[in-house]
């Protein structure tokens, strides 16, 4: 049996326009998407979701290219997301 890794925490949300923003990232886990390293788990238009909790995780990311990916897994520790070429976009990211 395969024992999971700790995922990286999502440490900062600034996007306050996200249905999943209720004073951090209260999604379970979230995706890093291939452009502009945006967060594909982003929710706007009046959605409202979560765990309650501000406790989300990175659960895959597709930015190949940052220093932190290993396989589309992220090694960072912990990452913060906020508005930079898109609404909400993972800030940590690092062109390897």
């Amino acid at each position: 049996m395969t024992q999971m890794m700790g995922m990286p925490r999502v440490q900062t949300c600034t996007v306050t326009d996200c249905g999943y923003n209720h004073d951090g990232c209260t999604a379970f886990a979230i995706t890093i998407s291939e452009m502009n390293s945006a967060c594909d788990t982003f929710a706007g238009s009046g959605l409202t979701g979560g765990m309650g909790v501000a406790t989300a995780q990175v659960g895959a990311c597709k930015r190949a290219d940052c220093t932190y990916n290993k396989d589309l897994e992220c090694q960072a520790p912990a990452i913060t997301v906020g508005a930079s070429a898109d609404k909400a976009d993972c800030l940590t990211y690092q062109h390897s």
